[in-house]
């Protein structure tokens, strides 16, 4: 099976046409649905991090965060579609995988009683990637995509993640996300 590794000095609009087999991205003949390309995943990764923002503002505000952080995963994780879902989140180690949606919210917003002080409720003012690369399978179903996030905090300091993100097609059409992997980057102190 051809695969094709995206670097992130190379243009992503060559790269969209180079996954399509040189033509631009329609709805392939077999399934109706349209190849995943590199810009749906830079997309995605920009939606990810700007509702990631959205939970911590509504949280700071006082508002629903519970309903934000539901709508986040509702919109980028495969959990509606009945798919498994392998999420291994950053500061997971009592409960290392999240494979339901209702663990999944715990790590985003807290529960009492366990280790889930609430990742996404911190809360963060920006989200930023840098892909190492990304990698979309031959006939455009899925991709995959690994590198460095960067969580900045309210006082302006930047958490380095490292993460690998795995990305389907819902029964929308919606790019949603089947593998989330992310953890700190090794230190030997």
């Amino acid at each position: 099976m051809r695969k094709i590794v995206m670097f992130p000095a190379i243009a992503a609009a060559s790269l969209a046409v180079a996954a399509c087999g040189g033509e631009a991205a329609t709805e392939t003949a077999d399934t109706g649905v349209a190849p995943i390309t590199a810009e749906d995943v830079a997309a995605a990764q920009q939606g990810w991090g700007e509702g990631i923002v959205n939970i911590g503002k509504v949280f700071t505000e006082e508002g629903d965060f519970r309903q934000a952080a539901t709508d986040h995963i509702n919109t980028f994780y495969a959990y509606e579609d009945g798919e498994e879902i392998l999420f291994k989140p950053t500061l997971a180690a009592e409960d290392q995988f999240r494979g339901t949606f209702d663990e999944a919210l715990s790590y985003f917003i807290g529960t009492e009683g366990t280790e889930d002080g609430g990742f996404a409720i911190k809360p963060w003012t920006a989200v930023r990637w840098e892909n190492e690369g990304t990698v979309i399978d031959d006939d455009g179903s899925t991709a995959m995509a690994m590198g460095n996030y960067y969580f900045t905090d309210t006082d302006g300091n930047d958490t380095k993640v490292e993460y690998t993100f795995g990305y389907t097609r819902n029964d929308a059409g919606d790019l949603v996300i089947n593998l989330h992997h992310s953890s700190l980057p090794f230190s030997a102190e």
